[in-house]
């Protein structure tokens, strides 16, 4: 028998997300919510800390499916993470389980699809923050 190789996936990460993330995030959210719940959300993902959570449960607390590797969001995502370029951290609004809310990808839904191509146990950093 061969012997099995195994690659690791590094991916570069920006320090803190792009600028333009947060408009785009109010952008999506308006979508969902009333204009002061969405600058309430935004203001809250300005100050919040990066923590780091898996690509998979990303999507499974989003309750969100999987992109194709073919779209071209994704496909930008994947060849930025396989030519070293940093991506920006993802954006989320915590979901609650007690009454089956789930997360909200604010900005970075292809980011994380991508991610879960390259590795789904890969650590992205995020922002989180609560309704209010």
């Amino acid at each position: 028998m061969g012997a099995m190789t195994t690659e690791t996936i590094t991916v570069t990460w920006k320090h803190q997300p792009d600028e333009h993330d947060y408009p785009a995030a109010a952008d999506y959210l308006e979508l969902l919510a009333e204009s002061a719940i969405v600058d309430a959300v935004v203001a809250g993902l300005r100050t919040a800390p990066i923590v780091y959570k898996k690509a998979k449960d990303i999507l499974r607390a989003a309750q969100l499916e999987l992109l194709s590797a073919e779209d071209p969001h994704v496909r930008r995502d994947l060849i930025k993470i396989n030519s070293g370029t940093a991506l920006s951290p993802i954006l989320l609004v915590r979901g609650d389980f007690r009454t089956s809310v789930p997360m909200v990808i604010a900005d970075g839904y292809h980011r994380v699809c991508a991610i879960n191509y390259a590795d789904a146990n890969i650590a992205i950093p995020a922002k989180i923050a609560a309704l209010p």
